[in-house]
């Protein structure tokens, strides 16, 4: 039986779909690609839709999706859950109960989203009772039913299973992702997805050495470390410079990549790790504004003089890394004088990208009653003009990298003319590497190579040459 899922949202639903994907993986069920489903030769038996809170417009398209592979897959079983599923439940549910679609479409909250990990063993087992290779769809319904039963019963596979995600292998990604840390005790005006996962929680130091060491032993060369925000991992003694000592200490050569990190986090300690070669030299900052007042009401706990130092701090401690960042343009009470002075930080602080989005008011948050409204025209005005400024940054960075020798994770999935291979490098940029007659390498493994040629207004940064 055939299996697909689709992800919208950040690294950490990334991961926990390759988590779900993976189990089905391992109980028989061949996995197609997303964008494969509506074909009759290959329309699956499940499809999994993991959602996103973080805008409106997350939510907007998550609808379509489910509507559009409702419309498509008129016999699969589509299964919706994650963040957004976690905050509109009853809506939801309300579609769940149209006749048309019961026993079609099944709503799991995203705090119960671990529970989907245990779905394909129990579809196996009970297709092994009935003494078939595998369940038939029109079973599905019922199989789900029973499954949703236990589950409920049983109270989910743990009291928090919120780590039970750890993947083996990995269908859409060529480098791992391990997840270390989840929720978020912060409480920023803007952010529904903290009130969707909930507090701060952190996987053991020990039990993420023991992941990480699973994964280099199987051949993986990069691992991602992941969370909601992972500057507020604590296990114990060990905050996330620790974490990452022993992590750099326990292991040989696997390559340590770090999702988002808070400009406030970034310690002294944090620092001195960062120097390891075996950390990749590239950081994304929460950095959301330039202005000390829009910082304030979002209620940020650092100033723009501070997020330019600690972003000084990041290149003393590695060679012109790659720094990206991401900034809400029109908060309430953010004039047109206060969004210049976050283009004018942007600028200063010459980030290789800016992933600029409007601000989304958001119910449950505190922004969602606050005055000060900028309209929908000047905010999309304003994210246009700091997408023009990433843009720039990113060529300017891209050519100071020409003719420099780095190393790069060779990557799965690119339709590229024969003896060409493409690749993500260690400061983040997207390459495609000449083998001429010779045989491609694996995808996965690490090769040393040269940027030659920038590409603008391509799928690729540069050609590089080995």
């Amino acid at each position: 039986m055939f299996f697909s899922a689709y992800t919208l949202g950040c690294k950490l639903n990334q991961l926990e779909t390759e988590a779900i994907s993976d189990s089905f993986h391992k109980k028989g069920f061949t996995l197609i690609s997303f964008d494969k489903i509506g074909q009759p030769t290959e329309e699956p038996g499940i499809i999994v839709i993991n959602t996103c809170t973080v805008t409106s417009i997350a939510e907007q398209k998550a609808r379509r999706v489910i509507r559009k592979t409702l419309k498509e897959c008129k016999q699969a079983c589509v299964i919706v859950t994650g963040c957004y599923a976690q905050m509109e439940k009853s809506a939801l549910n309300a579609l769940e109960e149209t006749p048309e679609l019961a026993g079609r479409l099944y709503v799991i909250p995203g705090e119960k989203k671990d529970r989907l990990i245990d779905l394909a063993a129990h579809l196996a087992g009970a297709a092994g009772d009935a003494g078939e290779a595998a369940a038939g769809i029109s079973d599905l319904p019922r199989l789900i039913a029973s499954w949703l039963a236990d589950s409920t019963a049983n109270g989910g596979l743990t009291k928090d299973g919120t780590f039970h995600f750890a993947p083996e292998s990995f269908s859409s990604h060529s480098r791992s992702f391990i997840k270390i840390q989840d929720g978020c005790d912060r409480s920023c005006a803007y952010c529904r997805v903290r009130l969707a996962r909930g507090k701060s929680r952190s996987l053991a130091a020990d039990e993420v050495l023991t992941r990480l060491q699973r994964l280099e032993q199987s051949g993986y060369s990069e691992a991602v470390l992941t969370g909601v925000n992972i500057s507020q991992y604590r296990d114990s003694s060990r905050e996330l410079p620790e974490l990452l000592e022993l992590l750099l200490r326990e292991t040989t050569s696997i390559r340590l990549r770090l999702s988002s990190i808070e400009p406030d986090m970034i310690t002294d300690e944090l620092l001195r790790v960062l120097e390891n070669y075996r950390i990749r030299p590239h950081f994304h900052l929460s950095l959301q504004s330039g202005s000390a007042k829009v910082l304030a009401g979002m209620g940020r706990n650092y100033t723009p003089d501070d997020a330019a130092k600690k972003a000084a701090l990041l290149r003393m401690a590695r060679n012109d890394p790659f720094i990206a960042c991401d900034i809400i343009a029109g908060f309430p009470g953010e004039t047109e004088d206060e969004f210049i002075k976050t283009f004018a930080l942007c600028e200063e602080m010459n980030f290789a990208w800016i992933h600029a989005f409007p601000f989304s008011p958001r119910p449950g948050t505190a922004a969602f009653g606050f005055s000060g409204k900028v309209n929908e025209k000047e905010k999309t005005e304003r994210v246009e003009r700091l997408n023009m400024l990433a843009v720039k940054g990113r060529r300017e960075y891209i050519r100071r990298w020409e003719g420099k020798e780095v190393e790069a994770v060779v990557e799965r999935g690119e339709c590229l003319p024969k003896g060409l291979a493409a690749g993500v490098t260690e400061n983040y940029l997207k390459i495609r590497v000449n083998y001429g007659d010779d045989p491609l390498p694996r995808p996965g493994s690490l090769i040393r190579c040269r940027i030659k040629d920038i590409h603008v207004n391509s799928n690729f940064d540069a050609t590089a040459e080995r």
